[in-house]
């Protein structure tokens, strides 16, 4: 029976993994990830929990429906906040799908870290480990600025943008670098993180925490048009937007085999 759990688990980890890391290379390619991925994922992925469940552990079934409920409204919440995309709240509650609690039959030896929230709300472990390794790129993007400010003499922030404010300006800071206009042109998945405004003839220029697609050309060829006229020189706020959907796949990978990071960190904080 252990043998036949583990193979369900077995199955339900390499599904997701699949889904997981095509839908991260479609993100990081496109910037889109097509619904017909989460459509295919999703059947297989409720069949196959509910399967395992019900042969194996039935008195687990309602803990399926409220890990699953509770995973897709945090989902939604953060989607309509501004904090996930599409793509990564619908990769999140496929998550739920398959991988609700930890594959214990499958992988519990190898989990040195597993947490208390692993076992009955995994997919929120997955999301704190794609959180931590998000913010370990926030930690280099501000060492890059703050070298490049050094290296250079030059200031991070010119113009109206000394008067915004210093927590707009952190964000900046952990969340993109300095680059040339035409690099920014060329760089599709470069996104500005600077606009400019005109009052009275004069053009300002002011920070932008939420880059989207729709506006992003023009953007661009206003700060290319600002900086032929000579009215700002040719260096401007962008960021990567790195997909979501890479942190969590990799967050998946580190709890499958490590287990949850956070916790391990306050386990050792606390002694």
């Amino acid at each position: 029976m252990q043998e036949t759990q583990a193979l369900i688990e077995a199955a339900k980890v390499c599904l997701t993994l699949i889904f997981f890391i095509y839908a991260s290379w479609s993100d990081h390619k496109t910037r889109e990830v097509s619904n017909n991925v989460w459509v295919l994922f999703a059947p297989p992925a409720f069949a196959l929990t509910f399967a395992e469940l019900f042969l194996f552990d039935f008195s687990a079934l309602p803990f399926f429906g409220l890990c699953f409920g509770l995973t897709a409204a945090f989902a939604v919440i953060l989607f309509y906040a501004g904090g996930f995309g599409g793509a990564d709240a619908k990769a999140l509650m496929c998550l739920a799908l398959a991988l609700p609690f930890y594959p214990q039959e499958l992988l519990a030896p190898l989990s040195s870290q597993a947490s208390p929230i692993m076992n009955v709300f995994f997919p929120l472990t997955v999301f704190s480990n794609s959180v931590l390794l998000a913010a370990l790129t926030a930690i280099y993007l501000l060492i890059r600025n703050l070298t490049w400010r050094r290296r250079t003499g030059r200031a991070l922030f010119e113009g109206e943008q000394n008067t915004e404010a210093f927590s707009k300006k952190l964000i900046v800071l952990v969340t993109g670098y300095k680059v040339s206009v035409k690099r920014l042109k060329e760089k599709w998945h470069l996104y500005p993180l600077e606009d400019l405004e005109k009052k009275e003839n004069v053009t300002k220029r002011k920070l932008v925490l939420m880059p989207k697609d729709e506006g992003r050309n023009a953007i661009v060829e206003r700060l290319e048009n600002a900086v032929e006229k000579g009215e700002i020189q040719d260096l401007v706020w962008a960021t990567p937007g790195l997909p979501m959907l890479i942190f969590m796949t990799a967050g998946l990978v580190i709890a499958l085999i490590y287990g949850d990071v956070i916790w391990a960190l306050i386990s050792f904080l606390m002694g």
